[in-house]
């Protein structure tokens, strides 16, 4: 199988965290692998990592075959460093990076991308406003009925809404979005990780999980009744801190949380170098991991690859259990 990586930031800790992710995979593995990076920041990145591992250097997808080498560098030329901080060079060298990762996928040149972190800033100085990849690998791949998920042998996770202003929350909370989220990580859990006994936890909106109509009324009117209607696959609603609390993740196959932090806090006190962004719902396999940029240790040395490495074997056990399913 052939993996691409797309080398995100480039003033964080993207370049390091995927050399020595490969660097760490390589010496185990006979998959191949691409970075989609400038080429002169890989030898330079890995020459202060004092790594060992030969690649080929390509300038264009045209000159990747099913003879290149384990490992292709395809050129994104002229690069600036501003180690620590986004700016315009480094939003777009990372979008750009994203959209021939996909391209290298789509034209079945890699079985998978797997995104090194970016910065939503830089991005918008750059003039591409996404809130961030999931948004992006949607809209490249036109799926409606997207989910991001979170992966790790602790805790597996979703989110109802992604990334939203609080306040725009309740109302983003609907029995269609709900249905729809549902057949969305149902199919995942099932074909992805190839699961086959589901059960699914859903947190609450509001505190104490509305306290039956008392804090908040969207349990009531639509948690419940969209529980009650999936009641074979799924328990709840839960209140957020006593489920984390008294540690009942470990009792199900997922938790679908309403927002963004309600899930993500527990999700990376658990794993913070071990957890995975996945996008389900796509046609293609694309994982990351559940950690920004870094702009504090970037050009240090310290990152910790750990996640990213997380994120290689669960795209290639997703790509494993597609083809499985597909029989």
């Amino acid at each position: 199988m052939r993996f691409v990586f797309s080398i995100g930031d480039i003033n964080g800790i993207g370049p390091e965290i995927v050399i020595k992710s490969i660097e760490r995979i390589i010496k185990k593995s006979k998959d191949d692998f691409i970075i989609v990076a400038p080429y002169g920041l890989i030898k330079e990145t890995a020459a202060q990592l004092n790594s060992k591992f030969n690649f080929e250097h390509v300038n264009s997808i045209n000159e990747i075959s099913s003879n290149s080498s384990q490992l292709i560098i395809i050129d994104q030329k002229k690069y600036r460093l501003d180690t620590g901080k986004p700016t315009k060079t480094s939003g777009e060298i990372s979008f750009n990076s994203i959209i021939k990762s996909y391209d290298i996928v789509k034209q079945g040149l890699a079985d998978a991308v797997i995104t090194a972190p970016i910065s939503k800033t830089a991005w918008n100085l750059a003039g591409y406003n996404y809130p961030g990849h999931t948004e992006l690998f949607a809209e490249l791949c036109n799926s409606k009925n997207f989910v991001m998920m979170f992966l790790s042998k602790k805790m597996n996770g979703s989110l109802i809404t992604i990334h939203e202003p609080i306040n725009k929350v309740p109302k983003l909370i609907t029995n269609k979005k709900l249905e729809r989220h549902l057949k969305v990580v149902k199919e995942t859990l099932t074909n992805d990780l190839n699961l086959k006994q589901i059960k699914i936890a859903v947190l609450g909106l509001n505190p104490h999980a509305g306290e039956n109509g008392n804090i908040g009324k969207e349990e009531e009117e639509i948690i419940k009744p969209f529980i009650d209607k999936n009641s074979d696959l799924l328990s709840g609603p839960f209140p957020s801190d006593a489920f984390f609390a008294n540690r009942s993740e470990k009792n199900y196959d997922l938790v679908i949380g309403m927002y963004h932090d309600q899930l993500l806090i527990p999700f990376k006190i658990m794993n913070f170098t071990s957890g995975v962004n996945f996008t389900a719902g796509l046609p293609i396999v694309r994982t990351s991991p559940d950690h920004g940029t870094a702009y504090n240790i970037a050009g240090k040395m310290i990152a910790d690859e750990s996640s990213m490495v997380e994120a290689y074997k669960y795209a290639r056990k997703i790509v494993i259990n597609r083809k499985l399913n597909s029989k």
